[in-house]
């Protein structure tokens, strides 16, 4: 089973139909599973609003598994500084990855080349991975 947390990187790109959105937009439908924290829809909706781009994100945020850490993240948020640093959202996002998949069995999809280098330094795929179900 192809499993991803996608960053709102991702999602921005294909709903701003930037240079390659083809490309990423079938990377995301050769997921079978997509995750993410909530706070990607914000980022999303917020980026869209930011440019006065009237165009709905449901169906894009649609086929995404919302994560909904029940308890506070400071295991992973110490995890993901100490491969490096990003900024508070990219963090967020790495440490709602690293609270679903603490073996980092899964990909991470970033457009975010800090955030990517990150995601590598703590062993996640950074494209489609296979994994046991």
């Amino acid at each position: 089973m192809r499993v991803a947390y996608v960053d709102s990187s991702f999602l921005v790109a294909i709903a701003f139909t930037e240079t390659g959105s083809a490309a990423l937009a079938q990377t995301l439908n050769e997921q079978d599973i997509l995750i993410s924290s909530n706070l990607l829809e914000a980022e999303l909706r917020a980026a869209l609003r930011r440019d006065n781009v009237t165009a709905d994100p449901s169906e894009l945020l649609s086929s995404i598994v919302w994560v909904h850490p029940d308890r506070a993240l400071t295991p992973e948020i110490k995890t993901v500084l100490g491969a490096g640093y990003v900024r508070g959202a990219d963090l967020w996002h790495l440490a709602s990855a690293l609270f679903v998949a603490p073996k980092r069995e899964i990909a991470f999809l970033t457009l975010d080349v800090r955030q990517r280098e990150i995601s590598e330094e703590l062993g996640f795929a950074t494209g489609g991975t296979e994994v046991e179900s």
